[in-house]
């Protein structure tokens, strides 16, 4: 091994053991993953461990005759967009499904917060014969406003895919998670299980007899917030994957044979499902030595050794801190999208006693398993600026995050109405910290340098997400069982 390679190895695997803070709580950060979906609720709220937000979005669907209330709003804005809300429900099932008896007492709330998402997104696949739903709220109108979500006054519109306007992405995704809360709920809801997989199968075959990209058919509405930027090939594989592994039917193995994809990638996220398909169909190979399935495991192998630090076929970057550095805007999403794929295939490695090579390079389950504690890690607070990127948690953490709810004062603390225009001054542009603490929020994280800026205005790093949250729950409950 070159001295180059054997000092970055350093870096990447044994760091963690030199370090001040070598193993965070990894179940207080978990407890706080989950209670940050509470935050996020739209809808009627019950009471809840997050008390300063309120019920809102109440008529959500009546400007289309349905009920559409519930769901969860993306990030810091009010607008419901179903695909990153659907990516969002299916990471939180595959958490449950691997790491369940792991979660330990976060698994009622874990629970919890996958039903709010899929009571909504069965509302949006049945309320109308021959439509799926894909958001609630103009998106252009809503970012022109800082208002609450309880005091939203902009025009509620409703979005929908169908035949003539086709989405086998945003409904590929929608199926992806129906059919993913349908295992989860298998055992302890079995009638609530078979609403949500026969539901899975119908939009599902909407997606396939259907084609074409949500974006294209709603335009402007979708872009370029949740553009399908990597078309919708990728989400007719994760949907057909996941309703395979919910039905075990041939059917959708075919279909999977027949739809191909792209050869590589070095990505994963709301957008991007390829690798995410491949780590899930390989699980057949390895841990259950189907070798109908070995192209998928060769595929999300090739993933990972693009993936990894100090492997020849590496594509990705890692600041000098250590992190994975993919994306400018909101990297922490592909940091726990990827970290969450890392600790999964690492678990299916050890059932099988399996090692891979990348080049001349060894990599066991350990291997994955020191990357993925590293980037976890450093959103807990290892990290050059020693901040959690995870709100409420550690001593140092974010305190001007781009949120509306956490930003303004709570209707307990100020019942008068704030309009369109009213949290401007002097809330969003103000260096107070927020008034409202969003426990266990994970915002978009520092920039290439290690820095964060901890400025409400840069929403690219000070905002949470649903979806970087969601892919962070199963790591931290798989490390929160190691340690």
């Amino acid at each position: 091994m070159a001295l180059s390679q054997f000092l970055l190895f350093l870096i990447f695997f044994d760091i963690s053991f030199l370090c001040v803070q070598c193993n965070p709580n990894y179940r207080d950060a978990l407890a706080k993953s989950i209670i940050f979906f509470q935050g996020q609720r739209s809808g009627r709220l019950p009471p809840q461990q997050i008390s300063w937000r309120r019920s809102s979005g109440l008529s959500d669907g009546s400007l289309a005759g349905v009920d559409l209330t519930g769901g969860y709003y993306d990030a810091g804005d009010n607008v419901k967009f179903n695909l990153p809300m659907a990516y969002t429900t299916t990471m939180l099932s595959w958490s449950v499904m691997e790491y369940g008896k792991k979660l330990g007492p976060q698994l009622p709330a874990a629970r919890a917060a996958i039903r709010w998402a899929t009571d909504y997104l069965l509302k949006c696949a049945r309320a109308t014969p021959g439509r799926l739903y894909v958001g609630v709220g103009d998106p252009n109108a809503d970012h022109k406003c800082w208002e609450r979500p309880e005091d939203m006054d902009t025009v509620r519109t409703v979005y929908y895919v169908s035949a003539g306007n086709p989405g086998s992405d945003v409904a590929g995704e929608t199926a992806a998670a129906l059919a993913a809360a349908s295992i989860v709920f298998k055992k302890v809801d079995p009638s609530y299980s078979r609403l949500l997989l026969e539901t899975a199968k119908n939009v599902m075959q909407f997606a396939m007899q259907h084609r074409g990209s949500y974006s294209d058919s709603l335009g402007s509405v979708v872009c370029p917030f949740y553009c399908s930027y990597s078309g919708y090939t990728d989400e007719l594989l994760w949907g057909a994957g996941w309703l395979f592994r919910a039905t075990n039917q041939m059917y959708y193995l075919n279909f999977l044979k027949s739809v191909g994809g792209n050869d590589g990638t070095d990505i994963f996220s709301w957008d991007n499902k390829y690798a995410g398909a491949r780590v899930l169909l390989a699980r057949r190979s390895l841990v259950n030595n189907d070798e109908t399935f070995g192209a998928y495991r060769q595929q999300a192998e090739d993933f990972i050794c693009r993936i990894l630090p100090n492997s020849p076929s590496s594509t990705t970057q890692y600041t000098k801190g250590g992190l994975m550095y993919k994306m400018g805007s909101s990297n922490l999403q592909y940091v726990t999208s990827i970290t969450f794929l890392l600790t999964t295939y690492s678990k299916y490695m050890a059932t099988a006693k399996h090692t891979l090579t990348c080049g001349n390079l060894l990599v066991t389950s350990r291997t994955l398993r020191g990357l993925a504690k590293r980037q976890v890690d450093y959103i807990l607070g290892d990290n050059p600026m020693r901040m959690s990127y995870m709100v409420g948690y550690g001593p140092n953490y974010p305190k001007r995050i781009h949120h509306r709810g956490s930003s303004l004062p709570s209707v307990a603390a100020h019942p008068q109405r704030l309009g369109c225009e009213a949290g401007f001054q002097p809330y969003y542009y103000g260096s107070s910290p927020n008034p409202n603490i969003l426990i266990g929020a994970v915002v978009g994280g520092p920039n290439q340098n290690d820095f964060f800026p901890d400025e409400r205005g840069d929403y690219s790093h000070s905002e949470p997400t649903t979806y970087i949250n969601a892919a962070l729950v199963g790591p931290l409950a798989f490390f929160a069982g190691r340690y």
